[in-house]
């Protein structure tokens, strides 16, 4: 079996004709990880993944571009493979897309097959290790993987592995090994023969050095969309603004419980399960960009619509409108159509600080929080409030920007939030992965606006936000809101250092709090 060339930290590079082996790779540029110490947290994730089948293209840039459209997705790493049908490429790195590749490194970078990954941690540490996509020898060549989305059976799926390859970190790795691993004569029947077992949340990609594959889970909690270029190319990326971004375009959803290979040959999709559509709601509250399109629904459009029903549910007596920005603004700009209070730009964001709930450090989501946003005084001074932002979820965010709107010289601040309250963990690749972290899983509304300090408190009811994006309630993951699992899942082996350590509801309350509902 042809091995792998040690080169850069950040670069693995297979050749069939290299002469080491794979433990030659350095494994860690000598970091130390951003994330929190081994704790009893969930495993989740929210990432962003990217591919392209483009012969003639420079599809390390198409790469770039399109990973740069889904920084949103995560900022801990970033990285790419590339394979020219001989030698594959692997070039990742801790940090943002635009900090790990310049345009020397992307000029380096050839071939006419890619994938690409920017992570936010869920399973296993935020270290180079852990950075994706994966790389393992395959079948005579290699074998690269990349991975949003979460999977539950870890432990199940890691004892499949040979003896020798159990120290896997990550659900990622574990699946890449099992790829490489298959009996099957063909990555594509190897993937076909796997799937069927793996339970969870996942949207792939992955590549060998002449073929893109792309697979989602059955329930589709993930979005996933494929994409043409005017050359002819073939895209597959977590959402449609990484579409947009590159110049493909959208041909439609990659559907649950599919797997697309595209290779000279053209685009083949074969089932490797039923689908049963359950996309996470929570996609459309907060996670996908505004210029996403998620099953057939724009999602600017839906938090629009949300921020206009939520007027009407909840309206209060103000002189402003302001949103958080900017996940907030589309429903401020909707509660201000639907309600009449003039909508304002009370808050400055500073668009270099990362998303606070994106970071996976707790202290670093304080002191973002009062990096990333500042009052505008003139504005606000004197006036009576409505802040709408799109999830409360530690509290964090809107306890400090309570505090500062008051300083600032608000005379009262009522905040209005575009999802229902988060009241249960995700197992399937969102950062809220324990009860205890739940602010509205431990206190009621009423306690909620004492906690975070605001006159009045409201949320949209589940109806309400479910109604906005136009899916069928039957067809939507709802479980951080209302507990319904539509994947049945362990909580007590959700662990997301769980593969580093092996190597009944509150009651029903109102949903607005305060002397102006």
């Amino acid at each position: 079996m042809a091995p792998v060339v040690a080169v850069p930290v950040t670069r693995l590079v297979f050749s069939r004709q290299a002469a080491t082996t794979l433990g030659d790779v350095a494994q860690s540029d000598g970091r130390p990880s951003t994330g929190t110490a081994p704790t009893d947290r969930g495993p989740q994730d929210a990432c962003g993944v990217f591919g392209v089948w483009a012969p003639g293209e420079e599809v390390s840039k198409l790469t770039y571009f399109g990973l740069y459209a889904l920084q949103h997705r995560g900022q801990e790493s970033a990285g790419m493979a590339l394979s020219d049908g001989e030698r594959s490429v692997v070039y990742k790195d801790m940090g943002l897309v635009s900090q790990v590749f310049d345009e020397a490194t992307l000029e380096s970078l050839h071939g006419h097959v890619a994938i690409g990954h920017c992570r936010y941690s869920t399973t296993g540490s935020s270290v180079w290790e852990n950075a994706q996509p994966t790389f393992h020898t395959a079948r005579g060549g290699g074998l690269a993987l990349g991975h949003n989305g979460n999977l539950i059976n870890t432990a199940e799926l890691a004892a499949m592995l040979p003896a020798g390859q159990r120290d896997a970190t990550t659900d990622t790795e574990i699946l890449t090994g099992l790829l490489a691993n298959s009996p099957e004569a063909s990555t594509e029947d190897a993937a076909m023969a796997l799937l069927p077992h793996v339970r969870g949340a996942f949207c792939l990609v992955f590549m060998d050095e002449n073929t893109l594959y792309a697979a989602r889970d059955p329930q589709g909690v993930r979005p996933f969309v494929l994409g043409q270029l005017e050359s002819g190319g073939w895209v597959a990326a977590s959402e449609t603004a990484a579409l947009d971004i590159v110049g493909a375009a959208p041909v439609r959803e990659i559907e649950p419980g599919e797997l697309v290979t595209v290779d000279d040959r053209g685009v083949r999709s074969r089932r490797f399960a039923p689908a049963e559509p359950k996309g996470c709601l929570f996609e459309y509250v907060y996670l996908a960009r505004p210029d996403t399109t998620i099953a057939g629904r724009n999602v600017n459009s839906a938090r629009v619509e949300v921020g206009k029903r939520l007027a009407r549910e909840h309206p209060v007596d103000a002189d402003l409108v302001i949103p958080v920005p900017e996940s907030g603004t589309p429903a401020a700009v909707g509660y201000a159509e639907g309600s009449g209070v003039p909508f304002a730009q009370g808050l400055v964001k500073n668009s270099y600080v990362g998303r606070t709930f994106i970071e996976p450090s707790q202290s670093l989501r304080q002191l973002g929080i009062r990096l990333k946003l500042n009052p505008l005084r003139d504005v606000i001074a004197g006036k009576r409030l409505i802040v709408v932002d799109d999830s409360i979820v530690r509290g964090n965010t809107q306890r400090s920007l309570v505090t500062m709107l008051r300083e600032a010289g608000a005379a009262e601040v009522h905040v209005r939030i575009s999802s229902p309250p988060i009241m249960w963990p995700c197992y399937y690749g969102v950062d809220f992965a324990t009860k205890s972290e739940l602010l509205a899983g431990n206190l009621s509304v009423p306690e909620i606006r004492d906690s975070i300090g605001a006159d009045s408190l409201a949320f949209i009811a589940l109806d309400e936000l479910v109604a906005a994006t136009q899916v069928p309630k039957n067809q939507l993951c709802r479980a951080c809101f209302d507990g319904e699992y539509p994947i049945d899942v362990d909580p007590t082996l959700q662990d997301k250092y769980l593969l580093e350590k092996s190597c009944g509801g509150p009651e029903k309350d109102s949903l607005a709090s305060g002397a102006h509902q």
